[in-house]
């Protein structure tokens, strides 16, 4: 063999393993993911599932309570989820990961988040600041704290707090909701310039729809540093393994809380998910090449050319 020859013959040897180590099993053709219904997981789903499918993955998606998506991952029958808020789902998702029966993400998706218990800025101004405040304003309250969702990890630890009198707030009633009836119960107390303690978390267009401040002295009830968060990926333990292309996408997806909020908004104003997030897409196309560095198509070929081509 020439040295022409030999030359060839390894560079098509490094680019077939390349290309080896990059293939995903037949079975990642179809990426099941798994959401919650808090606007901001479905709008990082959305666009998740819409860059797969650029790249000619097919996706389906299960919206249920955090411990029926983590039990799904378990079970292998959800791939991945993009919205473990920690440590606001600490405890739920603690002993699938004690088992070792889930992957955690070594970094973040969104490193900048918040979740706590929040007020409009004006009853903050009339002196409820503080988790030591609460309790006097209990009349103007009607006695209640405004949560999400049942199952989720803010109830429990708002319910937690009530059980044990913490803060003086024995006699108080959480009312869970969703997140919409959370916000219609939010926005009509604003329209009438009234006292009311809920859920608040960022990114969520809430923090640019209206003035609002978080509560502090939480004693570590909520998370450190007063409900200071971060959001990470949760996989299949063997996804990676059997999806490394897919888990490499999924892996470079980093978000800020202003293009969350960007994401959010539309949703929230009852547009398509899907749609949305295409849209956001299509105009941010440096941030498109960012998060598929290294990423290919389902069959190889390159993935930033092909996601480009599929968002015109």
């Amino acid at each position: 063999m020439n040295r022409l020859n030999l030359f060839a013959g390894c560079c098509l040897l490094a680019l077939s393993t390349s290309a080896a180590l990059a293939a995903d099993d037949a079975s990642c053709q179809k990426i099941r993911l798994g959401t919650v219904g808090w606007t901001d997981v479905v709008a990082t789903t959305a666009v998740a599932s819409e860059l797969l499918a650029s790249l000619g993955y097919q996706t389906t998606q299960t919206q249920a309570s955090q411990q029926i998506v983590f039990a799904g991952i378990q079970k292998k029958q959800i791939d991945a989820f993009l919205g473990y808020w920690r440590p606001l789902m600490d405890d739920n998702i603690r002993p699938f990961v004690q088992s070792g029966s889930v992957k955690v993400a070594a970094t973040p998706s969104l490193a900048d988040a918040t979740a706590m218990l929040a007020v409009p800025s004006y009853a903050a101004e009339q002196g409820l600041r503080s988790f030591e405040d609460i309790a006097r304003f209990k009349d103007q309250l009607d006695g209640k704290i405004y949560g999400i969702e049942p199952g989720t990890a803010a109830n429990t630890n708002i319910q937690k707090m009530i059980d044990e009198n913490r803060f003086g707030l024995g006699d108080f009633k959480l009312v869970e909701s969703s997140e919409a009836g959370m916000l219609s119960a939010v926005s009509r107390a604003v329209r009438n310039q009234k006292p009311i303690i809920f859920w608040g978390w960022k990114p969520h267009p809430m923090n640019i729809q209206m003035p609002i401040t978080y509560l502090t002295g939480s004693q570590d009830l909520f998370g450190p540093d007063d409900g200071a968060a971060t959001v990470t990926n949760v996989t299949a333990t063997d996804f990676a393994q059997r999806c490394p292309n897919a888990d490499r996408l999924l892996a470079n997806l980093r978000f800020t809380s202003e293009q969350e909020a960007q994401l959010m908004q539309p949703i929230m104003e009852r547009q398509p998910a899907a749609k949305v997030a295409r849209e956001w897409l299509k105009a941010n196309p440096d941030v498109v090449k960012g998060w598929l560095a290294g990423v290919t198509t389902f069959d190889g070929r390159s993935g930033i050319d092909s996601a480009l081509a599929s968002l015109k």
